[in-house]
């Protein structure tokens, strides 16, 4: 039972980063219907970014995690501006091979400036504390804060969807684009303002990530990307909880597969419940079948 509550610690927290990651997927597609594969690797770049403020610029971790997220946010701005938004009429097929190629850009380039080597993070941004609120479970600081930061990017995330004009214009181009357009709602700020806050989050994981890892790499955001992808999926792509969902679930059986089975098939298990859900719910767990004029 102990060993079982220690595994769904760390899953949770483990989880609540494929979650971040898996929140802009889900809003990217649920604006323009892209999937985004360079989503992973800005999620890498907000890793770089808080570790050189935390390592070359000696700011604490909520510094850092602010000024990694800003720059992620114009970073996905930019990749909009230059790489979707010629490619906004074409067939979806150009705009997910553009989007593959923009990864291996982010990817190598990063590997040109920082080299290959793995990085790791100050020891000390974060107190190391730990403490057993049940006999036989630990946990430490960094998962806590992982957790709650989480879930207050979500409940922020919630709110601007809901609450807020662009949020309520981000549903509209959701709903219809063109109908939008003749309401008057900027579709293109729209769209750019959906990237910047996606990539904002995807920052924060690469942080969040750096701090509990402690090591980074330039092709660290590949994998991650993939299973943020998987969970997005599975919670019901273009639904935000159902992303937040996904990515928790995604986390928890990852961790439970490597403590009871193997670490060698938590990877293969991922992609399992891939094609498993794409099977018995293709709309994912909160998704509803929508039929698709073509």
């Amino acid at each position: 039972m102990e060993q079982l509550l220690q595994q769904l610690v760390n899953g949770l927290s483990l989880g609540s980063i494929y979650a971040l990651i898996s929140l802009g997927y889900t809003m990217v597609y649920g604006i323009i219907r892209l999937i985004n594969f360079a989503h992973g690797d800005i999620y890498m770049i907000g890793a770089y970014v808080g570790y050189v403020c935390m390592r070359h610029l000696k700011l604490g971790f909520f510094e850092s995690l602010i000024i990694s997220m800003v720059f992620c946010a114009l970073l996905g701005i930019l990749i909009e501006k230059i790489a979707y938004k010629p490619l906004r009429n074409s067939a979806r097929i150009t705009a997910l091979i553009t989007a593959i190629g923009v990864s291996l850009f982010l990817e190598y380039s990063t590997m040109a400036v920082a080299t290959a080597t793995v990085r790791t993070y100050p020891a000390d941004v974060l107190i190391n504390k730990t403490f057993s609120p049940i006999k036989g479970v630990i946990v430490n600081i960094q998962q806590v804060y992982i957790f709650i930061i989480t879930i207050a990017l979500m409940l922020l995330l919630q709110f601007i969807v809901h609450k807020t004009r662009i949020g309520k214009a981000m549903r509209a181009v959701s709903a219809d684009k063109d109908a939008a357009r003749m309401m008057g709602i900027n579709v293109d700020n729209t769209i750019s303002y959906t990237f910047a806050i996606g990539s904002a989050l995807a920052g924060a994981a690469g942080v969040l990530v750096g701090i509990y890892y402690n090591t980074i790499n330039p092709l660290m955001g590949m994998l991650p990307g993939l299973k943020a992808f998987v969970a997005a999926v599975f919670g019901g792509i273009g639904i935000i909880p159902g992303a937040f969902i996904g990515g928790l679930t995604i986390g928890i059986i990852e961790t439970m597969v490597s403590g009871y089975v193997s670490s060698l098939y938590k990877d293969a298990v991922a992609f399992a419940m891939l094609i498993l859900i794409l099977l018995v719910k293709p709309s994912g767990l909160l998704g509803k079948n929508i039929r698709e004029k073509v």
